[in-house]
Formats: C-alpha cells, sequence, structure tokens
C-alpha cells in the first residue's frame, strides 16, 4: 500500500525528490517540483489572475478548436521529460496555460516533454520563480514561446526560442496587439484580457 504524505511540512525541503515521490503526495497546498526540489506555488489565484487565465482560455480554445493542436489550464502536470522511469523524472510542473501540437506528448493524467507555448500570469510572491527558474526550465527544454503575463502592470513578455536560446520580443501593453510568433492568426488585444481585472481590488 502506498504511504501517502499528507502536509508540506512533512517533507525536508532540502532533499531531492522525483516524480514516484510526487505521486505519493495528498497536500491541500499545489507545488511543482523542479530540477529535484519542491517549490510551493503561490496560494488560490486572485480574481485580477482567475480573471486573465479564463479570457486566455477562451481566446486559445476558439483558435485551436479546429486546429489539431490542444490547449490546457491549470491545474495539469506536465514533466518536462519522455522518460518513463517516474524514479528518474526530477521535474514536474502546472503552467497556467500550456499548448502542446504532439498529442503523443499527452496521457490520460499529463503531457510528457514540453509544450509548444507555455503562459505564465504572475502572482504575487511569484515573479522571482516565472522569470528566472521558470524561464530557465523552459528555454532548456525546448519550450517554442513563452509568454509571461504582468496583471499588476498590465503587460505582456514573450520570447520566442531561436537556436536554443530565448529571444525577447517587444514588450507590450494595453495599447498593443498580441500575436503569436508560432502560431499564424492567434492574435488578439492585449486590453481585451486586462479589461477590469483590478474591478475589485482594494482602495484601502
Amino acid at each position: 500500500m502506498a504511504n501517502f504524505v499528507y502536509k508540506l511540512s512533512d517533507l525536508d525541503l532540502n532533499k531531492s525528490y522525483t516524480y514516484a515521490d510526487y505521486l505519493m503526495w495528498k497536500f491541500n497546498e499545489r507545488v511543482e517540483l523542479i530540477k529535484g526540489k519542491v517549490f510551493a506555488m503561490s496560494p488560490a489565484p486572485n480574481t485580477a489572475h482567475m480573471r486573465i487565465s479564463q479570457r486566455l482560455n477562451f481566446i486559445l480554445f476558439n483558435y485551436f478548436k479546429d486546429n489539431p493542436c490542444q490547449a490546457f489550464a491549470a491545474p495539469f502536470d506536465v514533466v518536462l521529460s519522455k522518460m518513463k522511469n517516474k524514479e528518474k523524472i526530477k521535474t514536474v510542473i502546472q503552467p497556467d496555460l500550456g499548448v502542446i501540437c504532439d498529442l503523443s506528448k499527452l496521457d490520460e493524467t499529463k503531457c510528457n516533454g514540453a509544450p509548444d507555448l507555455v503562459i505564465e500570469i504572475l502572482s504575487p510572491g511569484n515573479s522571482k520563480k516565472e522569470m528566472k527558474v521558470k524561464y530557465e526550465l523552459y528555454e532548456e527544454n525546448g519550450v517554442k514561446e513563452y509568454w509571461v503575463i504582468d496583471p499588476e502592470h498590465e503587460s505582456v513578455s514573450a520570447f520566442l526560442l531561436i537556436k536554443n536560446k530565448f529571444v525577447p520580443q517587444k514588450p507590450l501593453t494595453t495599447e498593443d496587439k498580441m500575436k503569436s510568433s508560432i502560431f499564424t492568426n492567434l492574435e488578439f488585444s492585449v486590453e481585451e484580457i486586462f479589461k477590469d481585472v483590478h474591478k475589485f481590488k482594494s482602495k484601502t
């Protein structure tokens, strides 16, 4: 019988873990495993984060509904490896949104290998992880295009993989249109995803 771990505090965060360990965790908190190290994800997303995610998901769903690629929203596990041995896999992440075109990477529970497009929406306290740790992770594993959405500044930073290195594209604000570099005609107004996202933000 499997020995499940129910509390994050029961783990030694200095240890290195594998996907086999990850499958034994039954936490209330959401976590990611990056190169063997456990990263606690931010608390439940705020309304701004959720609105942006929903709008992007709607845009992607409409674009890919007649397309062989498929879009997925978190929580959805991505194992950045095609290895089958769970004891050797050391990275399991949950991007906010991802698009997978090689459907052989998908099984009933996860994506095995890098998505073609990854979108991360910054939350308070997690920008360092998205901008450094995940940036490097996505780059070295061959994500073709990476978007970082910044709700606070209502901006989008896009990175295109060229010769195995991310090349930053022009930063975009609500006056601009976002256009994918790898998917023809995937285009929308940046203002569309940020409209009224701070409607319930405290004024105190």
